[in-house]
């Protein structure tokens, strides 16, 4: 982590001027509410963006609809608002037509959960080289505050004023079981740790899917402060670390077991010592959704961190590649060659 908190600038390769985070900020203001959790993924990005070592021409930021939605305005660097639910679509189609580019996508949990739904599942399966942050305020906040799909069940709202009937999405375990190479989870009070993981996610070659929560003081306040405060937060979140065991707690005096296949707390000392936790393995895809489900049972903390980073060729190299191939056996071709095929007419 040390490269990412300690070094915010590098050379701009297409100048050799030094940029710096501040060369990524807009003169805009920034137009959330005051203490959103947003702003704890914007500041960490923009930090970041001069370690990526590319220039701004070629860094394109793409949206949908909700508060998420405004974040290319935030961004000194190209960007596209796009329509609601979209934006995988748009910045797939943009990756694959500029493989060049370093593409990411800021989305929410109702513009990707619900309306792109579907292109989010396809998106992981292609495994578009896209850099996916999504915040999860486990509500529509743009909307003023409907239930979105990753609402808590008996969650209270203007759509659900009797309390949500339905089970809430996961979408760590979504992105697992769609195919997504490489999966991450931060939350808002913790900005180096995301910092971390978005710096991981753009190292990432193919999809990789952050999931971020972030609170709305207005219409979701403190959902996640039952295991993210500060004193709270060492007993009810575990960090997950590839090649080392699953330790929590204050005093580090706790961890998680693998009992049969369901994952069990347990407190170090005479019956159970560090040598019989769970080691974390981020290429196990099968582990990485069993800790994913650590979120559905009480007595469990909440996983943190990189769930899963496989080793995957993404799709737009295989599209770029095969397009090399039809150009080898087949010839260059024109358009003209294009719109008439073997098999037209004249109309006279």
């Amino acid at each position: 982590m040390s490269t990412i908190i300690d070094q915010f600038t590098q050379m701009d390769t297409n100048g050799g001027s030094q940029l710096t985070a501040k060369d990524f900020k807009p003169d805009n203001d920034v137009r959330w509410c005051l203490g959103c959790g947003a702003y704890s993924v914007l500041y960490p990005v923009q930090k970041f963006m001069p370690d990526l070592g590319v220039p701004k021409e070629k860094i394109a930021f793409v949206s949908g609809i909700g508060c998420s939605g405004r974040f290319p305005y935030y961004m000194e660097t190209y960007g596209f608002h796009g329509i609601h639910g979209r934006p995988i679509a748009i910045a797939s189609g943009l990756k694959v037509s500029r493989p060049d580019l370093s593409v990411w996508v800021v989305t929410g949990d109702g513009d990707n959960m619900s309306i792109g739904g579907n292109h989010f599942i396809h998106g992981c399966r292609r495994n578009v080289d896209l850099n996916v942050l999504m915040f999860n305020n486990e509500i529509y906040s743009l909307t003023k505050g409907q239930y979105s799909p990753t609402s808590k069940q008996g969650q209270v709202t203007k759509t659900s004023p009797l309390g949500v009937l339905e089970t809430p999405f996961n979408p760590v375990h979504m992105a697992i079981a769609s195919g997504a190479p490489f999966v991450a989870r931060g939350y808002d009070k913790d900005r180096f740790h995301i910092q971390y993981l978005i710096e991981r996610a753009a190292r990432h070659k193919g999809f990789s899917f952050v999931e971020l929560l972030t609170n709305c003081l207005i219409f979701n306040d403190e959902a996640f402060d039952d295991f993210t405060k500060k004193d709270v937060r060492d007993d009810n979140t575990v960090n997950l670390e590839h090649g080392k065991p699953l330790v929590f707690g204050k005093e580090h005096d706790k961890g998680i077991i693998l009992d049969g296949f369901k994952l069990k707390a347990v407190t170090l000392g005479d019956e159970y010592s560090i040598n019989d936790l769970l080691v974390h393995d981020e290429t196990d895809s099968t582990l990485a959704y069993i800790l994913a489900g650590m979120d559905d049972d009480p007595e469990l903390p909440h996983p943190v961190g990189v769930f899963l980073a496989l080793d995957k060729k993404p799709y737009d190299e295989r599209v770029t590649d095969q397009i090399a191939y039809a150009k080898e056996v087949q010839g260059e071709g024109t358009l003209e060659e294009l719109l008439l095929g073997d098999d037209h007419w004249e109309v006279n």
